[in-house]
């Protein structure tokens, strides 16, 4: 009889921490909704260690390709996913016009790019530790970099 107890305390524990370590980095979203009748409305949330963890499983030889692809771009995105992290909480760009804005921030840590216009509207929001993640396993891939 007191086994029962104990494995439910061991699944529940078990459950915490797996959930726990998901979710340590944070969670994605992107929000794209077309402001029409019959407009489509896409609200993708995914955490963070997914990318993290879809990059290590990604074939080898796609993730050069992809690396030298994005070869001239790398020294760019480490710097910027670097920089980013020391500011948690800033605005970087804010477009206003009678058409829609634009307005690319980080708060809390997390980038943020809102585009509204009159008929659509698209929101990313994704933790700077995300995109530094992104950046040094491009850059491992990358050969010559």
């Amino acid at each position: 009889m007191i086994f029962l107890p104990k494995a439910a305390l061991g699944l529940g524990a078990t459950m915490a921490v797996a959930g726990a370590y998901v979710f340590h980095e944070g969670v994605m979203r992107v929000d794209f909704d077309e402001n029409r009748a019959g407009g489509s409305h896409v609200h993708f949330w995914v955490p963070a260690t997914a990318v993290s963890a879809s990059l290590r499983l990604a074939p080898s030889h796609c993730l050069e390709d992809a690396a030298t692809k994005a070869r001239p771009f790398l020294p760019l995105l480490r710097e910027i996913s670097k920089e980013l992290e020391k500011y948690p909480n800033g605005e970087f760009v804010e477009v206003q016009e009678l058409s829609g804005r634009v307005r690319v921030a980080m708060v809390n840590g997390k980038l943020e790019i809102d585009a509204v216009g009159d008929d659509q509207a698209v929101h990313v929001r994704v933790p700077a530790e995300t995109i530094r993640n992104v950046a040094d396993r491009l850059e491992d891939a990358a050969p010559g970099v």
